[in-house]
């Protein structure tokens, strides 16, 4: 496969797969979704695999979707267009990371927002930079009750995730690892090298245990919940998008989303 938005790199047992758009932040357009979700299901398929990292190139993890491809491209789509698309690239190419039989990590550097924030919370381990932070800031910038994939209260706990959703703040890696989102946080300069080591040390298991091993903890969450509670969640966020009080916040114009989006993660 070629690919242009992402890099794919073969190190050994491992896989790592990179946003790969640096001049834009890493933000998430069509084509950046669709080679990420191709390259997920190419590591899934290679038996020579057996850890998957999932990282960005440049000074950020990912700022999130493409805002202005989507005011261009996809800001007059009706309900069913939009969930047509939202389902497909935005919920759908998730749970396949989420669903992936062989370990995943996310190697995470700088910003990590909205769907960059989605994408890393699929993955089972998430090593970050210490200059790393988070953000889902859609409730006050879009009027939309957080991003497709309601992850949030899985892997910060409830209360940490409503004071980070209802006030679209950022989430620091430190307090990210407090609150057990995150495994493990080091230095930029020793990012790469931490989060390739553990995947190295994963690497060793055996590797039909090991996909036994995450069968078994995915279903315990299952039995839990999650997936059910993420499916409710999606069809709550696309009917968001076409309430009275978010028509009222984006007349202005995708520009003035795109500003408050930014303003608030730069608070």
């Amino acid at each position: 496969m070629n690919f242009e938005m992402i890099t794919y790199e073969e190190i050994g047992p491992i896989a790592r797969i990179s946003h790969n758009r640096p001049e834009y932040r890493n933000a998430e357009n069509r084509q950046l979704l669709k080679e990420l979700d191709d390259a997920i299901v190419r590591a899934g398929e290679d038996e020579s695999i057996r850890v998957v990292i999932l990282g960005g190139k440049g000074d950020h993890f990912s700022a999130g979707h493409d805002l202005k491809e989507g005011a261009a491209k996809r800001g007059s789509f009706n309900l069913e267009e939009r969930w047509a698309y939202e389902e497909e690239y935005f919920f759908d190419y998730c749970m396949r990371i989420k669903n992936l039989p062989k370990p995943t990590i996310a190697q995470v550097q700088g910003a990590c927002i909205a769907g960059g924030f989605m994408v890393a919370n699929m993955c089972d381990l998430m090593i970050a930079s210490d200059d790393a932070f988070f953000a889902d800031p859609v409730l006050h910038s879009m009027a939309v009750p957080g991003v497709e994939v309601m992850i949030h209260p899985w892997v910060l706990g409830t209360r940490k995730a409503k004071e980070f959703l209802f006030t679209g703040d950022r989430l620091y890696a430190q307090d990210a690892l407090n609150s057990g989102m995150v495994n493990k946080v080091v230095s930029r300069e020793n990012l790469e090298e931490e989060t390739l080591a553990m995947a190295k040390r994963i690497a060793q298991a055996p590797p039909f245990a090991i996909k036994l091993l995450k069968k078994s903890l995915k279903r315990t969450l299952d039995i839990q919940g999650l997936q059910n509670s993420l499916d409710s969640h999606f069809d709550t966020h696309l009917l968001s998008h076409f309430t009275e009080e978010s028509k009222n916040l984006n007349k202005s114009g995708f520009d003035k989303v795109i500003t408050r989006s930014k303003t608030l993660n730069e608070q």
